[in-house]
């Protein structure tokens, strides 16, 4: 059982995963639940609700549906590494529009769609954070190795997608908190075809430590780019 408490916002917050069914999201869920100080936790996901985070008609629908309550916590846990079978390249020589362009539908279009629509939910007079997964290896600046193209640039665009709507949402939630968030390298089927001699740290454990961090940012700061384990990451 997860001992993570979000001290941060208001006692009897109000939550909302969405991916909820995927690895990281049923971890973010299970904390939450968890959490005595949270009052309400709501999940989508595609295999649950049908919820496809790249159809902006499903995504307008279902914040309808919740456009009654006011949000304290918003985590988009939803991305992709292989879409239709498809890695990422080892090579740029290996790059195919189409293999490119579904890259950046699922890890860019669709949590900027999220963003666009659920945005409006989010309490206005207390203290709210809202957050989407990205990766470090989004990072220009801390790309050292190259590949993962496709991959790489999908989540670059989410975070350039995270930074300019924490610049506009400020205007009318400047208590805020807007934030990438890189996981660490967790043990789900996202990173099973990696695992190989590479330390991985449970579902659990990584909802817990991304938690922890998003609670450790002061009210109001935003527009981050935050590890799992609290520390900034350069764009």
């Amino acid at each position: 059982m997860s001992k993570m408490e979000m001290t941060s916002l208001a006692e009897g917050y109000h939550a909302l995963v969405i991916g909820a069914s995927g690895g990281i999201g049923r971890a973010f869920c299970e904390a939450i639940a968890d959490d005595r100080c949270c009052g309400g936790l709501d999940r989508l996901s595609r295999r649950d609700d049908g919820f496809e985070i790249t159809d902006e008609t499903a995504v307008a629908a279902a914040a309808a549906e919740l456009a009654d309550t006011r949000f304290d916590l918003i985590l988009c846990a939803t991305g992709a590494l292989h879409i239709d079978g498809v890695g990422p390249e080892k090579t740029i020589r290996a790059v195919d529009a189409g293999a490119m362009s579904n890259q950046f539908t699922v890890n860019a279009i669709g949590p900027a769609l999220v963003m666009k629509h659920f945005l409006p939910l989010i309490a206005r007079d207390r203290r709210t954070i809202f957050a989407c997964l990205s990766a470090r290896v989004g990072s220009i600046g801390d790309n050292h190795i190259g590949g993962w193209m496709s991959y790489r640039a999908s989540k670059a665009a989410l975070n350039q997608i995270v930074r300019t709507a924490s610049i506009e949402a400020r205007r009318k939630l400047p208590r805020l908190s807007l934030a990438a968030l890189h996981p660490g390298t967790v043990a789900t089927s996202l990173s099973e075809p990696f695992a190989a001699g590479n330390r991985r740290v449970e579902a659990g454990d990584a909802a817990d430590n991304m938690l922890s961090a998003l609670n450790g940012i002061a009210e109001g700061e935003t527009g981050l780019f935050l590890a799992y384990d609290g520390s900034r990451i350069e764009w």
